[in-house]
């Protein structure tokens, strides 16, 4: 609260005091009253109206301030009246009964919201399960009846399977602490099944894999690892280049394994690299017929910040390394040694 704004509410009660005081002048002046005398009078009602004045405004301002404090403290700010003491001024009752309504409003918009929230989710997870029975069917039909036209059929199968999966886990990612199991994993077996995952996919681009030193041993959840590496290696096989190359491979430093995923495809442009990671950003490269959601790596951000796992790129020119750093619990390693 300014002290500009405060006088310049203040501003009737000044007035009406100065016509008071005008008023008193002039009677005392009329009963024949000495104008010291008068003046006197005068200077005594100016200084207990600007001693009130101040007092007045120190103590709205220290109340206010300590409002606002208060609100700046809570996550969910709507629920400042649960906290405030029931003001005594009767102007302030009235606008303290507001806010509770307000308040009670907004707590039963958010059980409204929360609710279709966990509806749709539920309804999603449930079409995943059963969208994924009719997928299995087919890829056996597939496998059973192998011909070249039998394989293209698996590789889209396996790219439906990995937007249904997307699907899954982004109603899933804003509570992953209810589907952890974290446990030791190597990470040779985890990048095993994330290409076993997409061989039809990576068969049909004619993509080389290569591996080198990923028997590493780490604790993390390896169904939310894997499908991050899905999600990698689907952008890889979107963006592959002619001749495709995919290198898995893992480095320990100090306290951390790095798992790396590079390729030689298209890269990814300088200006675009800050942004990747976010919400429906498609970049440069998904504006290119690639039918990019910028979903895919959004959800591997949030996954691994969920996880403790850090999430880096880098790209310069050609070809882009994707590292996933995990770190070595070595209070664990201690005691199991």
């Amino acid at each position: 609260m300014s002290g500009k704004q405060y006088l310049k509410n203040q501003l009737p009660v000044i007035l009406i005091n100065l016509v008071g005081m005008l008023a008193l002048a002039l009677f005392l002046i009329a009963s024949d009253n000495n104008i010291q005398t008068v003046l006197f009078i005068l200077a005594v009602w100016s200084f207990v109206l600007a001693l009130c004045l101040l007092s007045f405004y120190f103590s709205r301002k220290k109340y206010l301030n300590k409002l606002l404090d208060m609100t700046e403290q809570l996550e969910e700010r709507y629920l400042l009246p649960e906290i405030m003491q029931v003001p005594e001024q009767a102007d302030e009752q009235v606008f303290y009964q507001i806010m509770k309504m307000a308040e009670k409003s907004m707590l039963e918009r958010i059980g409204e919201v929360q609710g279709e929230r966990k509806e749709y989710k539920e309804y999603i997870e449930q079409w995943v399960h059963e969208v994924k029975t009719p997928i299995t069917a087919m890829k056996l039909l597939c496998e059973n009846n192998r011909s070249p036209f039998s394989r293209d059929i698996l590789a889209e199968l396996e790219n439906i399977n990995q937007y249904t999966e997307q699907a899954l886990y982004y109603a899933r990612s804003e509570h992953t602490e209810k589907d952890y199991s974290v446990r030791e994993i190597n990470l040779c077996d985890v990048v095993y099944n994330a290409i076993a995952d997409n061989k039809y996919l990576l068969r049909q681009s004619n993509m080389t894999i290569t591996i080198s030193d990923i028997e590493n041993r780490v604790y993390t959840d390896e169904k939310w690892v894997r499908f991050i590496l899905n999600q990698i290696i689907g952008n890889v096989i979107k963006y592959h280049a002619e001749q495709p190359i995919l290198h898995f491979g893992a480095t320990k430093t100090n306290d951390r394994i790095v798992l790396s995923i590079s390729d030689n495809g298209i890269g990814i442009p300088e200006s675009d690299l800050p942004r990747i990671f976010e919400k429906g950003f498609t970049g440069q490269n998904g504006r290119t017929g690639k039918n990019s959601t910028g979903i895919g790596l959004y959800l591997c951000k949030r996954l691994c910040d969920k996880l403790g796992i850090g999430l880096t790129a880098y790209s310069e020119n050609k070809g882009t390394t994707i590292s996933l750093s995990f770190q070595v619990n070595d209070f664990v390693i201690g005691v199991q040694g």
